[in-house]
């Protein structure tokens, strides 16, 4: 039986599932090349070809957080509700990514020990998700649900909101019928606020 493609999509992918579970039980730290390629069964030339280093591949694990969020809110339907459809997008795709893939959102979005070079290349995948989230955005201001704010403003403090109770779930530990109200209610909150006029 013949070695697998050390440089295909496949090894990729299955390389990144396996770091994603060693960061998961050990941290960044615990994450061993050598202990990976064996888990893969292919070889360290391999992972070096593919992502550089070591920190290459912590990187990209990372910058999966936001291409697998993009993906996964691209994925979502729409309604005639934009405002429906965004708090979805908070509750069903945000939350249900980071409750899948914790330690991808410590290192994508948390950025927990990453260097400036990893956060650089996070960012990167962050400004490639970027536009999913503000098209959902962007319907709110079509429907005049957005006010005097624009729509860079309006998804950053969204994104702001989801990051912050993702924290905060993954840190309390809170059950599923507790954290899923509490997403729903502060973002609904959040976005029935925008069409409240700025104090003056």
């Amino acid at each position: 039986m013949g070695r697998p493609r050390e440089h295909g999509a496949g090894i990729a992918v299955a390389l990144l599932d396996s770091a994603e579970r060693i960061v998961e039980r050990t941290g960044p730290g615990g994450l061993s090349v050598r202990a990976l390629a064996d888990d893969v069964g292919t070889s360290t030339r391999a992972i070096y070809s593919l992502f550089g280093s070591k920190d290459g591949l912590i990187a990209a694990l990372g910058a999966r957080m936001f291409d697998l969020l993009g993906a996964a809110v691209e994925a979502l339907p729409t309604t005639p509700d934009a405002a429906a459809d965004l708090v979805e997008a908070g509750v069903t795709g945000f939350r249900g990514l980071v409750l899948e893939h914790p330690a991808l959102f410590r290192l994508g979005v948390e950025q927990t020990g990453v260097t400036p070079g990893q956060a650089a290349e996070i960012h990167e995948a962050g400004d490639r998700a970027w536009p999913v989230l503000r098209a959902r955005v962007a319907r709110l201001q079509e429907q005049g649900r957005l006010g005097a704010r624009s729509v860079d403003g309006a998804a950053t403090a969204f994104n702001a909101l989801c990051g912050g109770l993702a924290a905060l779930e993954i840190r309390r530990g809170f059950p599923a019928e507790v954290a899923e109200p509490l997403w729903r209610d502060a973002l609904t909150a959040l976005v029935d606020g925008f069409n409240v006029p700025r104090s003056p």
